[in-house]
Parts: structure tokens; C-alpha cells; sequence
């Protein structure tokens, strides 16, 4: 009797997975990526996505985390004691220059674009990542300039996500730098007066 062996698919990596949807999204933007374009990407079938992730936006969502783990600006590396504050606030600005354009496809802070998608779901989720980042910055912030807090923090926030629109745009790192380091010269009067 001749039996057929037949050969079984490999198990599906999740964590793979969120993986490669992060590189979509990134790229991309939550809008333009379909269930279509994931499911080809990792070799699933629409089902099977949904059963291992519940929905494109939990996916986002994974993603983002995935994004936030291994590639948020490292705050506390920025914000070392002793350092003063204009300084080490132009150094994150200067950094995240470097971030958002270290990879050529996949430009920008992810969360920050993501802030901007269309999809309601997909927006609110990324306002919330990326607000530890935001309050970190806030409470670093007001231990320098209480009285200014809000203001200088609001203006740090707005040149973040400027930086990552340009990094988006395909604005030279170089450029950014030089955009950061403008930025960090009205710092250094903020925290002069």
C-alpha cells in the first residue's frame, strides 16, 4: 500500500508576523495597508489573521508596541542628571532626527503617523502609545521649568512630529539635524530667562 506522506505546514510565528505588519505600517501608514497586503505578506489566509490577531487594528496595534519596545527614543540615555536641560532637550530633538531617518523605507516615528491615520480606532490607539513618551518628556520638563511646562513641552512635541513629517517627505537626515539643533537654540532661551 502506497500512502501518501503528507507534509505539514509550519507552525505560524505570531510574533513573526507582528514583525512584518510592523514594516507595512511603518512603511506605508495604517490606511494604505489592507488585510489584503498583510495576509499576502505573512501567507495567511483573511481567517487565520483574524484568528491570530482579532483584527487589522490589533495588529496595528501589536505593531506599534513591537515599534515602541525596540525603537522609542531612549529617554532616559537623553535625560541624564547633570546635563542641562536645554541641552539634553536638543539632543532628543537631534536624536530623533537620526531615528526617523535611519531606515529609507521605513521613515518617521510610526506612532507619530499614526496619530495621523484616518481610521478613528487606528488614531486613538496610536494617541495612546505614544503618550508615555509625551508625559516623560512633560515631567522632565517641569523638574527644569515649572512655570513653562506645558508651553516648552507642547514645543518639543510639535518638533517631534514635524521632524517625522519631514523624515516622511524624504528630507535629508542632515537637514533634520540642522532643523533640531535651530530648535534647541530657542531651548536654550527658554531656559536662560
Amino acid at each position: 500500500m502506497n500512502e501518501q506522506i503528507r507534509k505539514r505546514r509550519p507552525a505560524f510565528d505570531r510574533e513573526k508576523g507582528v514583525e512584518i505588519a510592523q514594516r507595512l505600517f511603518h512603511e506605508r501608514g495604517y490606511d494604505a495597508v489592507r488585510v489584503a497586503d498583510l495576509t499576502a505578506a505573512l501567507g495567511i489566509v483573511p481567517p487565520s489573521l483574524y484568528a491570530a490577531y482579532g483584527s487589522k487594528a490589533e495588529l496595528f496595534e501589536r505593531a506599534m508596541q513591537r515599534y515602541a519596545a525596540e525603537q522609542a527614543l531612549p529617554l532616559d540615555e537623553i535625560f541624564v542628571p547633570g546635563k542641562a536641560p536645554a541641552e539634553a532637550l536638543t539632543d532628543l530633538l537631534v536624536e530623533a532626527a537620526r531615528y526617523y531617518t535611519a531606515d529609507d523605507t521605513s521613515r518617521g516615528c510610526m506612532i507619530t503617523e499614526g496619530m495621523r491615520a484616518d481610521d478613528p480606532v487606528a488614531r486613538e490607539t496610536a494617541t495612546r502609545m505614544a503618550e508615555p513618551g509625551s508625559d516623560g518628556i512633560r515631567n522632565y520638563v517641569a523638574q527644569h521649568n515649572p512655570e513653562r511646562a506645558t508651553e516648552i513641552t507642547d514645543y518639543i512635541l510639535l518638533t517631534l512630529r514635524g521632524l517625522s513629517s519631514y523624515a516622511c517627505l524624504g528630507r535629508s537626515r542632515e537637514k533634520l539635524v540642522e532643523c533640531a539643533r535651530i530648535a534647541g537654540k530657542s531651548l536654550e532661551q527658554e531656559f536662560a530667562a
